[in-house]
């Protein structure tokens, strides 16, 4: 579970909420037909956007900004470094009974091409195409919310304009000037909250992580071009490091210090 994208949903409500509290008068920022005007307004718009499946969809694709993002580049930086050293000593055939162990189904097919023996300029370009794809998908489900983000501010402008239009229309009624005026305002109060707290920053999440996986795939595909290509472990070790941020590499040195001593047994 993402803890960020939760806390800070409902830190922005409680701080909304705690607001209109100590202001008093919370009751008057309820109102139920200007939430539907926002919230099924800004859909409904969305709708005529999209076709209905990627609307489906993005409800799967939204569950990844609640998702903890698993750290698995350094685990497949040990991974590569262990299946290269199984290819320099027994050939790359010898991968073949590893696939089982690869758990992640973009490696697993990268690496059973380099073991049929495919042309190195054949499996970047499967591998490409995969990752084109999942582009495209995650650009829908984060075009999806960022409508509904744009989507929902103008609805909350048209409930305003709605209710200025009835509150106009009673003029002859002084008493009920002001409480028209802050039902026709509270409509455009929601589509702010919603675009503002809610969607748009959902879009942002989404990219955010669909650059960590783009990334995350890019480095698999140097990783099984180098195995192919016969690159010592060590060097793989070393080229994979750069897509993995300092913080992160937690077991570089461990891994450098087995790797510098195998070379210098080799070179002996």
């Amino acid at each position: 579970m993402d803890i960020a994208t939760i806390a800070g949903i409902l830190a922005g409500f409680g701080l909304i909420v705690g607001t209109i509290a100590v202001g008093g008068g919370a009751a008057t920022f309820v109102h139920i037909p200007s939430l539907m005007i926002v919230f099924g307004g800004s859909t409904a718009a969305t709708l005529v956007n999209f076709p209905m499946d990627q609307m489906i969809a993005t409800l799967k694709v939204a569950a990844k900004a609640f998702r903890k993002q698993e750290n698995k580049e350094m685990e497949a930086v040990q991974q590569f470094s262990e299946l290269a050293k199984l290819a320099r000593r027994d050939g790359i055939l010898a991968l073949d009974r590893q696939l089982e162990e690869v758990e992640d189904p973009f490696m697993k097919v990268g690496l059973e091409m380099a073991v049929d023996g495919t042309e190195p300029d054949t499996i970047l370009d499967i591998m490409e195409t995969e990752i084109a794809s999942l582009v495209e998908r995650h650009k829908t489900g984060q075009g999806i919310f960022t409508s509904l983000g744009t989507y929902a501010p103008a609805f909350g402008m048209i409930g305003t304009l709605i209710g200025l239009v009835k509150m106009l229309g009673s003029l002859d009624d002084p008493s009920s000037i002001g409480p028209s005026m802050a039902i026709a305002l509270i409509t455009t109060f929601y589509g702010a909250v919603l675009g503002n707290l809610v969607y748009l920053p959902m879009a942002g999440k989404l990219k955010s992580k669909s650059s960590s996986e783009i990334m995350f795939k890019q480095m698999i595909i140097e990783g099984v071009l180098a195995i192919q290509r016969g690159v010592h472990p060590k060097n793989i070790e070393r080229k994979l490091m750069n897509y993995i941020a300092p913080k992160d590499r937690g077991i570089k040195e461990e891994v450098e210090e087995e790797l510098q001593v195998e070379v210098e047994e080799e070179s002996g």
